[in-house]
């Protein structure tokens, strides 16, 4: 959820829905070289936010899982890891203020050291408790195989330390492959269903193909009952 565009047509439909992931923080600084933390383009206390807080909130407050989602495309894990010490505070201060805000999404898409996302991990467990949710979005072949994936670590890596066990959930980026034989992959090569998450775009369906992707997920229930769900990319 990165646009912003109001959460009220979802609210009619609550029970469908299970988790809402706000995107996206980054971290930089301003002219004055002043560290930040941003939301999108904006600081997080920006006016401009003022009624997305509120409805996702709201949504929270009627059961559902609010995330914050870090990362994707830019250079915001390289920047944190650069200066964590400065940054990660500013992360914290956010979701102490956010309380409706009961976990991150980490979607590492530029070249980071396992050591240090292992830290991060880490460090929000220790400040937000065992329930605190932490999930990650890797793209489909980083999950399909063992190779480096966009992060420039090993998933698989991740997975089999103690930290990795500390992940609740992979929202996999599966946005060309939205697919039974995606899926099927990743689970041959060792991962568990129920923390596995296919991901489409929005721009792969309409309407008039829609069933497709309808077809796909139940191929994937069939054979994995645990199936860990589905999700948009984005609303």
């Amino acid at each position: 959820y990165q646009t912003f565009v109001g959460l009220h047509k979802l609210v009619s439909h609550l029970q469908d829905i299970d988790v809402i992931i706000v995107s996206s923080i980054h971290f930089d600084r301003d002219k004055r070289k002043e560290p930040h933390i941003y939301l999108n383009d904006n600081l997080p206390d920006d006016p401009i936010f003022d009624t997305m807080w509120m409805e996702t909130k709201e949504v929270c407050d009627q059961g559902k899982l609010v995330m914050l989602m870090i990362g994707g495309a830019g250079g915001a894990y390289t920047e944190l890891f650069r200066d964590f010490d400065t940054y990660y505070p500013l992360l914290k201060n956010l979701l102490n203020k956010k309380t409706h805000l009961l976990g991150v999404d980490l979607d590492i898409e530029e070249f980071v050291s396992l050591e240090n996302v292992k830290r991060l991990i880490v460090e929000l467990k220790k400040d937000f408790g065992t329930d605190f949710v932490i999930t990650m979005a890797p793209v489909s072949e980083s999950m399909m195989t063992d190779d480096s994936g966009m992060g420039g670590f090993s998933y698989k890596e991740l997975v089999s330390s103690k930290e990795g066990q500390m992940i609740d959930r992979f929202h996999v980026q599966c946005y060309e492959s939205f697919s039974f034989e995606t899926y099927h992959q990743i689970i041959k090569n060792g991962y568990s269903p129920e923390k596995i998450v296919m991901g489409m775009m929005s721009g792969q369906y309409d309407k008039t193909n829609f069933q497709k992707a309808l077809i796909e997920v139940k191929k994937c229930l069939q054979t994995y009952p645990l199936m860990g769900g589905v999700y948009d990319w984005e609303y």
